[in-house]
């Protein structure tokens, strides 16, 4: 699938703990280096505790203040872009909606659903849906195993099914929000290896890498193991036997 390459670029990112946080820096980076109109806007209600120096990426200067305040401010000041925060958690697709609207025309517009519940997907699955142009990645992972899925939406038609097309479960209307959550439920919380949110977080920048930078993208998803250091890409069958032929010509040569 194919995408514009010289129009500014618009980018939502919801949650900047596990993953969101290892995404950060090198979202910025990418958009320094590809010399386009761009704007990042990173949304989180959370704040820096002790327990996140261990895996996510904050330091202990850090503890007290906003998750996404303080990757916004590090990391445009570094690359020299516009800083935009929210720091909240996103809960209305009315909210969301508003976010992913910017303020010029003909804008290759993208969320990132770096979140860890299922409402949060459930509330990005609504606005993708009412969406007319959306590129929607999400990434998600246990201890070590996870997915990156990349939904799309084009002139108001589903391209490609985002995550909850993959995961039906996710739409489990019993889930909740982070902020409805009671203080033993949010107390709780699945084991994650570092290496699983470094490893999801690379996935979606090799997806935002070939939309933004090479304007084509051929994998639906992929699905990782941290553990057994794998990755596996769903692609569509004309282009991965085509991808085979080509490896078998340059074997031959070789």
């Amino acid at each position: 699938m194919r995408f514009p390459v010289s129009c500014p670029i618009h980018i939502v990112m919801i949650g900047c703990g596990g993953t969101g946080g290892h995404i950060a820096p090198h979202l910025y980076r990418l958009l320094y280096s590809v010399f386009r109109p761009s704007t990042v806007i990173l949304c989180d209600g959370d704040i820096v505790e002790k327990k996140n120096l261990v895996r996510q990426n904050f330091v202990a200067c850090d503890l007290g203040r906003n998750k996404a305040a303080v990757l916004a401010e590090r990391y445009s000041a570094a690359f020299g872009m516009g800083c935009s925060y929210v720091p909240d958690y996103i809960e209305s697709a009315e909210e969301l909606q508003k976010l992913l609207c910017p303020a010029q025309k003909d804008v290759l517009v993208i969320l990132i659903g770096a979140v860890d519940n299922n409402r949060s997907r459930q509330l990005c699955n609504e606005v993708f849906y009412r969406s007319r142009d959306l590129v929607y990645i999400d990434s998600g992972n246990g201890m070590a195993n996870g997915q990156v899925v990349c939904g799309v939406r084009k002139g108001g038609r589903t391209v490609r099914k985002p995550v909850a097309g993959f995961y039906p479960d996710i739409l489990d209307p019993t889930d909740k929000f982070p902020s409805e959550l009671s203080c033993a439920e949010a107390s709780v919380s699945s084991p994650q290896a570092m290496t699983a949110n470094i490893m999801a977080a690379t996935l979606v920048l090799c997806m935002l890498y070939n939309i933004v930078a090479g304007g084509e993208l051929n994998t639906r998803m992929t699905n990782f193991s941290s553990k057994t250091v794998n990755v596996r890409p769903r692609i569509s069958k004309r282009r991965a036997a085509g991808w085979h032929r080509s490896l078998m010509l340059s074997l031959k040569h070789d």
